[in-house]
Parts: structure tokens; sequence; C-alpha cells
């Protein structure tokens, strides 16, 4: 009889008592996590260097710091905090319901209401339990479904924890996986984040895991961030990838990769090719060709591309310039080789 006890509290399913803290919510309570991210092929992170891998690792902690009142609404202030810098912060909703996102604010200061809030773990925790996330961001529509497919114990750096796993699909805007371990009481000691391409390449793949229990620690020195030009320009060889500033004269095509931050949604971009000295074959700063799109979303981006002519590039310099509806906001030089 002992045995079969003993037999049956190992093999007891994981559950959330009503009323239980689902994580910490003291002021200053921190969790500390191992990052990895990976990119997918013609794709690269351009704020790190990889490892011998070909992954980026380093530290990020999740810090609760403090509250921010947000439409008459007091909530939760978590700041994920990496490499000196506030890289997003989560105002959040912690109750009996579950643990809900209200807003996000960008590393440059600006918030953005998510209404409805999205569910990050909802009650009860059960298995097969889920919920979906819908709404409309950035001029974009997202749609998110979640469900618990497990109760699993997951070993990450800072211990084995029985979790529930949260399985998550995003199918718009763009695909998304994510693997979620959450363990009631503690928080989430892993996630892993998938993003792919519509034809399924991989773009990037994030995880995190906890690498020492969360605890209450002093926040750290942080770095501000100034806000970035509204639009950006990359000259390269292929649609994404590497950016290039030299091309042999039989380049098939030269790509103009450009991204654009907090756009007004509508504002037309426009990007125009400069051959700004040829020699003999145009005059200096000859207009080559332009051509022009709108922005749908604030943080739209786009490839503009300029084909080889018949009987190939002239050698020489040009640039490529772009604008955000009359004013130039951005260049790029490039040099054509024989």
């Amino acid at each position: 009889m002992q045995r079969l006890l003993i037999v049956l509290l190992a093999t007891a399913p994981l559950a959330h008592a009503a009323g239980e803290q689902l994580l910490p919510t003291a002021d200053g309570t921190t969790w500390l996590y191992e990052m990895t991210e990976e990119a997918g092929p013609g794709f690269s992170f351009s704020d790190a260097n990889a490892a011998l891998d070909g992954k980026i690792h380093r530290l990020a902690a999740y810090r609760l710091s403090g509250t921010q009142d947000l439409n008459a609404r007091t909530l939760l202030k978590f700041e994920m905090l990496r490499d000196g810098l506030i890289t997003n912060t989560d105002l959040m909703i912690v109750n009996e319901h579950g643990i809900f996102c209200a807003a996000r604010i960008d590393p440059y200061g600006k918030a953005t209401a998510l209404d409805p809030p999205q569910p990050i773990v909802a009650t009860p925790l059960e298995l097969g339990v889920g919920w979906d996330f819908a709404s409309k961001l950035g001029g974009s529509q997202v749609r998110q479904h979640y469900q618990i497919v497990a109760a699993e114990d997951v070993d990450v750096p800072a211990g084995t924890f029985r979790a529930f796993h949260i399985r998550g699909m995003q199918t718009e805007p763009v695909s998304i996986a994510i693997d979620r371990w959450f363990a009631p009481g503690t928080g989430i000691v892993k996630d892993v984040t998938v993003t792919k391409t519509a034809e399924g390449t991989l773009v990037r793949r994030i995880s995190l895991e906890l690498k020492e229990p969360p605890k209450i620690a002093p926040r750290p020195q942080v770095k501000l961030l100034a806000p970035p030009q509204k639009i950006s320009v990359t000259p390269g060889k292929a649609a994404r990838g590497a950016a290039s500033d030299q091309f042999p004269a039989d380049t098939p095509k030269i790509y103009a990769r450009w991204q654009g931050h907090d756009l007004p949604l509508g504002a037309k971009i426009r990007v125009v090719w400069i051959a700004e000295n040829v020699a003999e074959v145009a005059p200096p700063e000859y207009l080559i060709d332009e051509a022009s799109t709108v922005a749908h979303s604030p943080d739209a981006y786009g490839t503009f591309t300029l084909s080889r002519p018949d009987d190939g590039w002239a050698p020489g310099d040009y640039r490529v310039d772009v604008y955000l509806d009359a004013e130039l906001i951005d260049s790029a030089r490039l040099t054509i080789t024989k």
C-alpha cells in the first residue's frame, strides 16, 4: 500500500490551486535568463556577434519595476533588460484569471495599448485549456492561439521545474510558434519563439532559459536610446542578408532594402537611384530611376530593385536616396567595379 501511495504521488498531475500566486509580484523581483538567438539562412542579427556555433548567447533580465498608470488603470511594469538597455517594457495585469499584457513600451518610450489585453497565461491551468488573442496592432491584424499541451518536468540552468507546457501559434501577420513552460509560483522558466517566412524558412529562433530562481534585485543602470530615424536604407546583392557597397559589373540586380520606424500610416516611401560619378556615361548626379510605395504599418519594410542594363553596369559611384513623403531621410552609397 505504501509503495502504491508513493507511485500515485509521483505520477499525480500538476495542478494550480485557486488563490495560489501565479508568480512573485514584489517590487524588484528579477528573472535572469540565458538567452540564445539563432538566425535562419540569409538572415542575420546586426547588434551582436555570433559565437562559433553561429548563435548569439547573452543574459537577459526581466524585472518588475513598480507600477505605471495607463488609461485609468494601475499596471505592473515589467522591464526586459539586455546589454545595458531596456529592450521593451510590458505593462501587465496579474490576477486570479491569469497574466495579461495590457500595453507594451518600445525601447524609445512609445507605449502601445493592447485591446483586449493579451493573455500570456490564462487560468484554469489544466491540460487542454486554450485561449485566443486577436487584435489590430500597428495597422496589422494579429491572431494567436494558445493551448496547455502538457504538465512536465523541464530542465533549465536554474534547476528542474514541474511546469505547464503552453504551445502558441501566431498566424497573422507573420508565422510565429511559441513554446512556453510556466511553473506556478515561479513564472516562465523556458520560452522558445520561432519565426518563419510564409514559405516556412526560418527567420529566427529565440530561446530563454531561467538561469537562477527569481529574486529581488536592484535595477541596473541603463543607457537611454535616441529614437531611430524614420526610415533607413541598405544596398545588397539579394532581397535579404548581408549589406554590400561593392558590386561587380555583372551583378544581375542591386537591391535597396528599406526599413521604417514608427511611420505614419499611408506615408509615401520613395527610393531614387542616382549615378554620382560614372565617367563619360552620364553627367554627375544623374537620376537613373525611382519607385515608390505606401506604408501600411508603422514598421513597414520592403525592397526596391534595379536590374542590370543589357550592356552591363557602367563602373563608378552610385547612390540610393530614400524619401519619406517629400523629405530625404537616408542615403546609401555603392560602387560598381569592372
